[in-house]
């Protein structure tokens, strides 16, 4: 049976444990609480009824789910009298604990931005086509985080499976 072991590239650093499928009872308690909050919050896209809202939204539930998967795998580096390195955001953390997570981490870290603006009460941050987007691909990464942590994926909203219809196109003249 594979050790869980810990590789260090400098002092101070944090990095990932090799990630083995786990089970539920292996994981910390704040990965579970982590991913609680991001399906409520995932829940509360659904239902939003404003655009700045359900952006917002559903990317704090992509953060959490990010947060979880990093309480699990990231282990807090440094022994005493190490120096403190910069902190880093969530996304720069989970592409380095987390390779195969990377373009999701780069994906979502693109839209930290329009998520503040939203936040911050921009009608004009979003469209509604993006933040609908956004609920299903935070929808779409929890599930994924779910997996690398060896969890049974959340089954998926009904309101997230809507069949768009296809533009019908009119003739002129």
């Amino acid at each position: 049976m594979p050790t869980s072991r810990t590789s260090r590239s400098r002092p101070g650093h944090v990095v990932g444990r090799e990630h083995e499928p786990t089970g539920p009872f292996s994981l910390p308690a704040t990965t579970h609480s982590y991913l609680a909050r991001a399906a409520e919050s995932l829940r509360d896209a659904v239902v939003a009824r404003d655009v700045p809202t359900r952006y917002a939204c559903a990317h704090v539930a992509a953060l959490r789910a990010a947060a979880a998967l990093l309480a699990a795998r990231a282990c807090p580096a440094g022994s005493p009298g190490a120096r403190r390195r910069p902190q880093k955001n969530a996304w720069v953390l989970l592409a380095e604990v987390a390779p195969e997570l990377a373009e999701w981490a780069t994906f979502f870290a693109a839209g930290a931005a329009k998520r503040a603006a939203a936040e911050a009460g921009s009608t004009r941050a979003v469209t509604e086509r993006e933040a609908d987007d956004l609920v299903r691909d935070a929808d779409r990464f929890l599930a994924v985080v779910e997996q690398a942590l060896g969890l049974a994926p959340h089954t998926a909203s009904p309101q997230l499976c809507v069949l768009v219809e296809p533009v019908r196109r009119t003739r002129v003249g």
